[in-house]
């Protein structure tokens, strides 16, 4: 998928959003985009294209991609607060700029938290083994559906459909 067919998914008032982020942390995009694009690559090698539908792979999507981008932004942040920061940010912007259903949508932020409190309580960990930390929660995921109090799974991560 190009930049251009992605951009055209997007509302105006999103972009804006986008761009205003952007210019906010600047140093960071390069990393963003990076971490984005490896996570991509190590969820299809681990997944295949299961991390695209609403399973456990797309947990683990969600959790590494958050853990890639905090620990790859660490490096131009002057604290982890600033990392955790954007990471929150800019995925939570993802949330919003390319819109799902409610619980799918509630999914998505939850196991985005999740990957932002490993990196958090393991800024030492390698990106290797945050990899097989993610596969191992990956295969403890719980399923959840809209009666599932999410504030109960904390370090969980979660998912809506079986594989």
């Amino acid at each position: 998928m190009n930049l251009i067919s992605v951009l055209k998914r997007v509302s105006i008032k999103h972009i804006l959003k986008g761009i205003l982020l952007a210019i906010q942390r600047p140093f960071f995009i390069g990393p963003t985009m990076k971490a984005t694009k490896d996570c991509i690559r190590v969820s299809t090698k681990n997944y295949g294209k299961l991390h695209q539908k609403n399973g456990p792979a797309n947990a683990f999507r969600h959790a590494y991609w958050n853990f890639l981008i905090a620990k790859r932004c660490l490096k131009w942040a002057t604290k982890e607060t600033s990392a955790l920061s954007w990471a929150e940010k800019i995925t939570d912007w993802h949330e919003d700029a390319f819109p799902n259903e409610v619980l799918a949508r509630n999914m998505d932020l939850h196991n985005n938290r999740v990957g932002r409190q490993i990196f958090q309580k393991n800024l030492a960990i390698s990106e290797a083994d945050a990899i097989e930390l993610f596969k191992k929660m990956t295969k403890e995921s719980t399923k959840i559906d809209t009666n599932s109090d999410l504030s109960q799974l904390k370090n969980q991560l979660v998912h809506i459909i079986e594989p």
